[in-house]
């Protein structure tokens, strides 16, 4: 069963007469039905075990009829129907599945007697069932009530902005600064940027044979790939906010950044290789001396050329900037 909407004890009002009603949705019709009704029987029994307990406290005596054996079956409507004597079962595969059980009583059993046989009853009912419901395949059993509903939706949206997929926002969604906060100060963070700097050695250890003639050179940004803004974002709502550029320059010029320790080592690798390193920023070409500064302060050296965005660039988007500078250093 999906899950249990109710359960009932009621009495009726002509006889001396209780039964026991339950109420669940299923929402899996492939599942195998006779499982479900051996939990049901398994019910019963115990039920039944229960309310002899309790006439034995109270020396009177009942009747408990039950039985399995007489029942039919109707696909066409979606309806199995089970109609024994004193228990009825009515099950339907499609929308819901009732359990009425009758216990009939003699007028000698105690209000007590019937009340201890009513607690004992739902403790086996739920705990039977509860133990039958779960299975580690059903979807439901991995949704956890406390998780954040908002959970799936950031982890793509910050993806696909890494991906580039989403451009041009102005602010990240404020549902997702916590999950953005999270991660980027998370061991995650860590983990991701250094599985990703093993790929890049990995490519470097196979994309091509050093010739050593000068023009072999590699191509790398400076904000979050040498240096970190992590810092910056921390104190502006971790781009819950909308980018203020001049209080950003004003960080930059500060020369605080500290270095992203992956691509640090990174660096040095590819240096002592041989290979010529280019350094191309979006920053503006007023930012040079800080930038320059920010970078031997902590511990970058030995660059060939560090490309900032002139007068002429800075209308320019900043994927058609960096593509044209790329375009410029192969032409070299």
């Amino acid at each position: 069963m999906k899950r249990i909407q109710f359960l009932k004890w009621e009495k009726k009002v002509a006889s001396d007469e209780y039964a026991v009603k339950l109420i669940g949705v299923e929402r899996r019709p492939t599942l195998c039905c006779c499982s479900k009704l051996h939990v049901l029987k398994q019910f019963v029994l115990k039920l039944k075990s229960q309310w002899r307990k309790a006439l034995r406290l109270q020396r009177s005596s009942t009747q408990f009829s039950y039985d399995f054996h007489s029942y039919s079956l109707n696909f066409d409507d979606g309806v199995q129907a089970f109609t024994p004597r004193d228990t009825s079962f009515f099950y339907a595969p499609h929308s819901t599945i009732r359990v009425h059980l009758n216990l009939h009583s003699s007028p000698f059993l105690s209000k007590m007697a019937r009340e201890t046989v009513l607690l004992l009853a739902l403790t086996c009912l739920f705990t039977g069932l509860a133990a039958a419901d779960w299975n580690i395949l059903n979807p439901k059993w991995r949704f956890d009530a406390t998780q954040d509903p908002w959970k799936n939706y950031c982890e793509s949206w910050r993806i696909n902005v890494e991906l580039n997929n989403i451009r041009e926002f102005e602010a990240a969604p404020q549902e997702c600064v916590d999950h953005i906060k999270k991660y980027m100060t998370s061991s995650q963070y860590t983990a991701d940027s250094d599985r990703a700097i093993e790929e890049v050695k990995l490519y470097l250890s196979r994309c091509c044979s050093l010739k050593g003639d000068g023009k072999d050179a590699w191509i790398l940004d400076v904000d979050d790939t040498l240096i970190s803004t992590i810092p910056y974002f921390k104190k502006h709502g971790f781009g819950g906010e909308k980018l203020n550029s001049s209080s950003l320059e004003s960080w930059m010029k500060e020369s605080k950044a500290p270095a992203l320790d992956h691509t640090f080592k990174l660096f040095h690798e590819i240096k002592d290789k041989g290979i010529k390193i280019f350094l191309v920023s979006s920053r503006k070409e007023t930012l040079r001396s800080p930038t320059v500064d920010n970078l031997i302060k902590v511990g970058y050296h030995g660059w060939a050329s560090l490309i900032l965005r002139g007068l002429d660039d800075e209308y320019m988007h900043v994927e058609q900037y960096k593509s044209l500078a790329r375009k410029k250093l192969v032409d070299q």
